[in-house]
């Protein structure tokens, strides 16, 4: 899109979605792979000269001096850094006043709330979010984008937030896979992109939270996986190792531990300004034991040293990627179930729309690869996206 149709849209529809944080109007396209591509950044990002609030008004005039390394790598190969978008406290769990551009009254999710909606609702090419719980492939979900986690590590994070060191990682949101294979090549410095698998092997993997995925979410699932055979593509059930049933709840602990660890004097500095949200989550991880933590550590290592086990056989896991469509309500961000493992596994994770509702809502599902295939998964998707139900707003 041109800046301008961005600026149009944004125009007409930011008062409703509200999902820029600000917004800069003399920005201009660069020369490079990415030229002229618009991108939102998440306000737990630095963007040099634009505040940094990570959603919170304990930093209201906190203006960055230096991009952050994913800014500035993105900025030097021709994007736009249109502005910051809204972003639930601290990249946690009390939102800002975002809305679900599919429909207004529901939550986009988040934490990356903004990033997926202004993506979404096409005020955005391209957007960078975070995850470490579920922050980016639950919004695109919800708001019915392309959202994508790489492998832990795969992108720097300088100039990031730092919210759980054991699970945070930088992530995109994007209208169509392309973009999100452009801007992958350029944060991760790696050009090359291997042909596409003709024929997949995709494995169904309903995971340890299945039983929270609701009925419509279950049918949009086995549906996705008729359309891949019905293309030739072999699916076949697959389930995981027995450690990762107990994956989930290591990484709800050591997300709030470590959380305590880097943002307790946030808590501490700033008691009158943060959210009662942000500040039980500190205060229960500031209660958990460090052995409790290091036996949540040693269940996700133990888990990824058996990655090589769990994608055996199959080119790409199937799995659901939030429980339902968006909630109701702009209160809460959904429940992040159907990516806390894998964030914890470090594993990249592609999420599209897969069905949508009669209100107008998406059912997500995400694709799934070993970690540090992310070039491959994304070669593969392609596959995912000719079949996929992408709808422009």
């Amino acid at each position: 899109m041109t800046l301008e149709t961005c600026f149009t849209r944004i125009e007409a529809r930011d008062a409703e979605v509200r999902g820029w944080a600000y917004l800069d109007r003399t920005a201009r396209a660069g020369a490079g792979p990415l030229a002229g591509v618009v991108l939102g950044v998440k306000d737990v990002i630095d963007v040099a000269g634009m505040p940094t609030t990570h959603g919170s008004p304990a930093f209201s005039g906190n203006i960055a001096a230096t991009d952050a390394a994913s800014v500035a790598r993105l900025r030097a190969a021709g994007a736009v850094v249109l502005g910051k978008t809204v972003t639930a406290e601290f990249a946690t769990y009390h939102p800002g006043p975002t809305a679900n551009p599919r429909n207004l009254a529901h939550t986009p999710g988040g934490s990356s709330s903004g990033s997926a909606a202004v993506v979404a609702d096409g005020q955005a090419d391209l957007a960078l979010g975070t995850q470490t719980a579920g922050s980016v492939i639950r919004p695109a979900s919800f708001c019915g984008t392309f959202g994508f986690k790489p492998t832990f590590g795969r992108y720097p994070l300088g100039g990031v937030l730092e919210t759980a060191p054991s699970l945070d990682t930088l992530g995109l949101f994007g209208r169509n896979l392309a973009l999100i294979t452009a801007a992958d090549a350029v944060l991760a410095d790696e050009d090359d992109l291997p042909p596409a698998q003709a024929s997949l092997t995709v494995g169904l993997c309903r995971s340890p939270a299945w039983d929270a995925a609701s009925a419509e979410m279950q049918a949009a699932f086995l549906a996705c996986a008729n359309v891949l055979r019905a293309a030739g593509h072999a699916v076949q059930d697959h389930d995981l190792p027995a450690p990762f049933e107990r994956l989930g709840a290591a990484q709800a602990l050591i997300h709030r531990r470590e959380a305590s660890m880097v943002m307790g004097h946030i808590r501490r500095d700033h008691s009158a300004l943060v959210s009662p949200a942000f500040a039980a989550m500190i205060d229960a991880g500031a209660a958990e034991s460090e052995a409790d933590h290091q036996a949540a550590l040693a269940v996700q290592q133990q888990c990824k040293a058996l990655a090589a086990d769990v994608f055996a056989g199959v080119d790409l896991l199937l799995v659901p990627g939030a429980p339902d469509a968006a909630p109701a309500g702009l209160a809460a961000t959904g429940d992040p179930v159907f990516q806390r493992i894998w964030t914890a596994l470090g594993a990249p994770c592609l999420g599209f729309p897969a069905a949508w509702r009669e209100d107008g809502l998406p059912l997500g599902l995400q694709v799934i690869g070993a970690p540090g295939t992310d070039r491959q998964l994304l070669s593969n998707a392609r596959a995912i996206e000719a079949l996929a139900a992408i709808r422009e707003i």
